[in-house]
């Protein structure tokens, strides 16, 4: 379903609407959903579609997952909250997780930027390369 032009501009305002400090506030969210589902404007569904994806697109650029082959020490982990803190602002998400297949090093994803400096990644370069 393509959505109107209407309904993007619409879903971008009511989604700056419940930014607050630069971080989205997960009540405001819920007010305007439930305020857009009451009124019923023309073309609703398209806002509130257009909207959760402004959310989601929000969401997924505000988390930070590392993975390593290893559990982290905690001041490994601080010093890397620390340094995406510094690179990506405040209000970040973090998940670490252990994932073996890396055998050494980290992979890092916040949002659609990934930094990959695993043996597993370096390993498949390699590969690619013949």
């Amino acid at each position: 379903m393509k959505t109107s032009k209407l309904a993007r501009r619409e879903a971008k305002q009511l989604f700056r609407s419940c930014v607050v400090n630069g971080v989205l506030a997960e009540d405001r969210v819920r007010q305007a959903v439930k305020r857009v589902i009451e009124a019923k404007p023309r073309g609703y569904f398209g806002i509130l579609s257009h909207f959760q994806r402004l959310v989601k697109l929000e969401l997924d650029r505000r988390s930070a997952r590392i993975e390593s082959a290893v559990a982290l020490p905690a001041e490994l982990q601080a010093r890397l909250q620390a340094g995406l803190t510094r690179r990506y602002g405040d209000g970040l998400n973090y998940s670490f997780a252990q994932k073996p297949a890396l055998l050494a090093g980290l992979r890092i994803k916040v949002g659609s930027d990934v930094y990959d400096g695993s043996v597993q990644a370096r390993l498949a370069a390699l590969e690619q390369s013949f």
